[in-house]
Formats: structure tokens, sequence, C-alpha cells
């Protein structure tokens, strides 16, 4: 599934025009990203947990050359899938 298609099954549940299920689809994105930006956690009960973490800088090895590189820090997202999630895939 991709965007387009999670706009379409939005539309359809909500009984809403495609544009404004967009909208809506955009603001929920937009929402998450700003709370991960602040490094808070996106919790949302029976579906899953979204939350930041911070990755130590490291040595990695260019795999055509053999060259040595430095890998700088970083701040990466993580998501851990809810019972209710977990249940529903099992």
């Amino acid at each position: 599934m991709n965007k387009q298609d999670l706009i379409t099954v939005v539309a359809e549940a909500g009984d809403l025009p495609k544009a404004k299920a967009g909208d809506v689809v955009d603001a929920v994105f937009e929402a998450i990203t700003k709370s991960l930006k602040k490094k808070q956690e996106v919790r949302l009960v029976g579906f899953g947990t979204f939350s930041t973490s911070k990755r130590k800088a490291g040595k990695g090895r260019n795999p055509r050359t053999g060259e040595e590189i430095k890998i700088p820090a970083s701040i990466t997202v993580r998501f851990k899938a809810g019972k209710g999630l977990k249940e529903a895939v099992n």
C-alpha cells in the first residue's frame, strides 16, 4: 500500500472526498513528524509507538574500494508495533 492507496481507504471509510482525505493523511504524518523532531514519543494505543534514538558515530568500509570511512552520529526513528497490530497480523 502506498500513500495514494491509504488516501483512498480513508476517503471511503470517512465518506470524504479524496482531496479532503489527502489533507487528513498529510496532517497525521505532519503531526507525527513534528513530535519526533521534538524528541517526543508518539504512542497510538493498539497500533504502535514511534520514537527516536541516538545512533553513535562509527567506522565502516566502502564496499567498492575497501576504504575505511567515518559514519557520523545520527538520530533514527524507531517503531514498535502494539499488541493490537501484532495480533491482527498474526
